[in-house]
């Protein structure tokens, strides 16, 4: 009797073979066969789940996105709801440095959001889902300064200081997947809480 084999979960592996694949070689190299290869199936199976090249790429960036999103909104909705601005404040830099390359998992997911991201600017099929995290990302920080200035009043106009945290987080994102040794876990967790820092007006 043939094994039955769960598509969804089928598909998850077919799509950590191109995480995988892209981490060690590149967005360039995730090709139908070699990521068959790195899933351990023949060719034949892929193409069973997906139809082609580009429902692959365009099923793997939505995943790599779905996959942030998911613990981030698993914290968002207690952050919220905090009254306690210690644990306001913890919570917010927690939440945050979900998007930064902290450690080895971090590191892996921005590194393949960053070749996607990047490939987005020639490939259309991959530009809405770029520009979907893109703007839900300045969603989520909207969110959470709109919640901090509900207690202390943020030092500039709310929607500068959304881009410029942002831009914090990207370029650090950037810079720690580029040169880890450089722009170390430490250095980027202390930049992103100074910045934090500077968010709001004194208190009384």
């Amino acid at each position: 009797m043939p094994k039955l084999v769960d598509p969804d979960v089928r598909r998850d592996e077919v799509v950590d073979a191109v995480f995988r694949v892209v981490r060690r070689a590149g967005l360039e190299q995730a090709s139908l066969r070699n990521v068959a290869e790195e899933a351990g199936l023949a060719i034949g199976s892929v193409r069973h789940y997906f139809t082609g090249h580009t429902e692959l790429m365009v099923f793997a960036m939505q995943a790599s996105i779905e996959r942030v999103s998911a613990r981030l909104e698993a914290r968002i909705g207690p952050l919220l709801a905090e009254h306690d601005q210690g644990a306001r404040a913890e919570g917010v830099e927690l939440m945050l440095s979900e998007l930064l390359p902290l450690d080895e998992r971090r590191r892996d997911e921005a590194t393949v959001w960053l070749a996607f991201a990047m490939a987005a600017r020639t490939r259309p099929e991959l530009r809405p889902h770029a520009e979907a995290a893109y703007d839900g990302m300045r969603r989520l920080i909207s969110r959470i300064l709109d919640r901090v200035a509900r207690h202390r009043p943020l030092r500039g106009d709310a929607g500068v200081e959304t881009e410029r945290l942002c831009a914090l987080i990207d370029g650090l994102t950037v810079e720690g997947v580029l040169h880890p040794d450089r722009m170390t876990p430490a250095l980027m967790t202390q930049a992103l809480r100074r910045h934090l820092e500077t968010l709001t007006e004194p208190g009384p």
